[in-house]
């Protein structure tokens, strides 16, 4: 009797770890994509949650800019979170499950 051994899976596994692994950097859009914004929030997007907050971000500078304390209390008053670096590490562990649960 012959047993047949299939190790794609596994070998699916290895290769989005190693990719996750290599990757640089992540954009806040792919780490706070709509779903899990919806998910963790009443708006759809993190646009929109950015666009119904008080503060006029329009460039990268602008939102670097917001005072951390008063941006932390929007995020405690609008999202799942305590604050955005509770929120920011639990959009990492998300992106990261679904990088490594990829395609398996």
């Amino acid at each position: 009797m012959t047993i047949k051994s299939d190790f794609s899976g596994l070998e699916r596994l290895s290769k989005n770890l190693e990719d996750l692994g290599n990757k640089k950097s992540i954009t806040l859009d792919e780490l706070m994509n709509d779903s899990f914004v919806s998910k963790h929030s009443k708006y759809k997007s993190f646009d929109e949650l950015l666009n119904s907050s008080p503060f006029n971000v329009e460039t990268a500078e602008d939102f670097k800019a917001i005072p951390d304390d008063e941006w932390d209390s929007y995020i405690n008053q609008n999202t799942d979170y305590d604050s955005w670096k509770e929120m920011q590490v639990k959009a990492f562990e998300c992106y990261a499950k679904e990088q490594i649960e990829k395609d398996l």
